[in-house]
């Protein structure tokens, strides 16, 4: 018997759902995980995998459509298998006989056309593989000549452009246009209206400051060094570190850890912390829930699964909604970046940007200087939520936490 795919529900509030790209072809034989296609709700991007094993036998909602959730977006099953009852819009096929029945023969032409296309992406055939591949690389694929079957870009394609391959270069170079364009993703637009507005609509203001991470940076030592030689030790990064560092703060000082919402200011008990993560789809914040009553190692767990889930595609939009942190932090350290100004994530009022290490000379004691590390921390805050000397002092209370880490 067939099986339906079904448009999943991404959260209580999502409606619809728009495809962005198909992955599998109509006819095209199918196994369970496969990515069928890839769709956006109004806060995120995800992948739909094949749920059963067998033949697309038709697909009824293509590239750009947007689709109610719960309802049929394709059918697979066996070949010769009847599927018409799967059909969301069986008024469209009837329509279509109509339309063949009288239309001009180069109409019926050019509906032929359509209705034989191999592949609802037929400009650029690259397998899921290659395309993330190519995403996570930074790499443009549009004009590329792929090597797999019927043309189609595979890994060891971008692979080959990766490693500099002047003859794929100058294959790029001479085939294709100056530029190239294309409309930004609806998650783009989100992620370009968000920051639009939390610029126009708060009083932003960024203070920068460093803190000394020896002790840090020895904690992290200790850590990578049982990893060596202890199976059962759990990785836990610079960045749990700083992000426990900053939940302690919070706790001393509330007034970070609020909403501002109209004329009025909602301040929470418990920390529920958002972390900026960057993704091919584009920036997502997740949450981590009751941030506060966690240990060290269970918010590890906690930040890398919340991370690891958004790159995926399988988070829940309510996770990522800007309501649901009470404040964030974007770490931008592995990048080298040693000063930014982080952008409040609204109705948030405040956003801790974590910069890169640098060694700095300073006084080591009795009157010896030598190079300390120093982690550089840019707090931006909502200056009609918060003063410049309460923002100032929370600030310095990250700080402290950072220094005296144990």
């Amino acid at each position: 018997m067939p099986t339906a795919v079904i448009m999943p529900k991404q959260g209580q509030s999502v409606e619809t759902c728009i495809i962005t790209r198909w992955f599998k072809s109509k006819g095209e034989s199918v196994s369970i995980g496969d990515i069928l296609f890839s769709y956006e709700t109004d806060k995120a991007s995800f992948d739909l995998e094949s749920p059963v094993e067998g033949i697309l036998l038709d697909i009824f909602f293509g590239d750009g459509a947007e689709v109610p959730v719960l309802e049929n977006v394709a059918v697979i099953g066996k070949s010769g298998e009847t599927i018409e009852s799967f059909n969301p819009a069986p008024s469209l096929s009837i329509a279509s006989t109509a339309f063949k029945a009288s239309a001009a023969p180069e109409a019926l032409e050019a509906l032929k056309a359509v209705e034989t296309r191999p592949d609802f992406d037929n400009k650029i055939r690259i397998s899921p593989r290659a395309r993330r591949m190519a995403e996570n690389k930074g790499l443009n694929y549009n004009n590329l000549q792929g090597s797999g079957p019927s043309g189609r870009i595979i890994t060891r394609d971008i692979e080959r452009v990766h490693s500099g391959d002047a003859a794929v270069t100058k294959n790029i170079q001479t085939e294709g246009a100056e530029y190239t364009e294309q409309p930004l993703s609806n998650i783009r637009k989100l992620i370009a209206r968000a920051m639009q507005y939390s610029l126009q609509n708060s009083a932003q203001l960024t203070h920068h400051m460093s803190a000394d991470v020896r002790s840090i940076l020895e904690a992290r030592q200790k850590i990578k060094n049982k990893l060596l030689t202890d199976k059962s030790q759990q990785d836990i990064t610079l960045n749990d570190m700083i992000c426990w560092c900053v939940i302690r703060a919070l706790l001393k000082f509330p007034e970070a850890n609020s909403h501002l919402l109209d004329d009025r200011i909602k301040t929470f008990y418990k920390v529920h912390l958002g972390l900026a993560v960057d993704t091919p789809r584009g920036l997502m914040v997740p949450v981590v829930k009751n941030a506060d009553d966690m240990d060290l190692a269970k918010l590890s767990k906690e930040l890398k699964s919340a991370a690891e889930a958004c790159k995926k595609g399988s988070i829940n939009p309510e996770s990522i909604q800007s309501t649901a942190a009470t404040f964030t932090v974007s770490n931008l350290g592995n990048y080298g970046v040693e000063m930014f100004t982080p952008v409040i994530n609204l109705p948030q009022v405040a956003i801790l940007g974590v910069c890169t290490i640098i060694n700095r000379p300073a006084n080591l004691g009795n009157n010896t200087f030598g190079f300390v590390p120093y982690i550089g921390l840019s707090l931006t805050y909502d200056h009609r939520a918060i003063d410049g000397g309460p923002a100032t002092v929370f600030l310095k209370e990250v700080k402290e936490q950072i220094e005296a880490f144990r």
